[in-house]
């Protein structure tokens, strides 16, 4: 195998690893937020993006070596988009619907009881 083969293949592992690490967590990040949230963002429902999210966490799963070819397919390429389209356009949207989250060590912080 020459070295531009190798070098190839390196890319490609490396490329299938963020890959799956997207749509690891897009999946996490469907699972944890309410169902309301996506409702009331005006997305589609959260069995929907569940199933897309899945899916392609299933995709990668099964391309990225030792399981899969080690290569970027076609299906490897349409999990990518999955797991992008949810982390730029859904994630932010249902975020504001999710309830609140904890800032820093110390939780919310408590109201300003004004200025001087």
């Amino acid at each position: 195998m020459s070295l531009i083969a190798s070098v190839q293949l390196l890319v490609y592992f490396a490329l299938d690893l963020v890959v799956f690490g997207l749509a690891v967590w897009a999946l996490v990040d469907a699972i944890a937020r309410p169902a309301g949230a996506f409702v009331s963002a005006g997305k589609r429902t959260k069995g929907f993006w569940l199933a897309v999210t899945g899916a392609a966490t299933a995709i990668m799963f099964t391309v990225v070596p030792p399981l899969g070819s080690g290569s970027l397919s076609l299906l490897a390429l349409l999990s990518a988009v999955a797991a992008i389209v949810y982390l730029v356009d859904v994630r932010p949207a249902v975020r504001p619907y999710s309830g609140p989250r904890r800032r820093g060590p110390g939780g919310p912080k408590p109201p300003s009881r004004g200025g001087w």
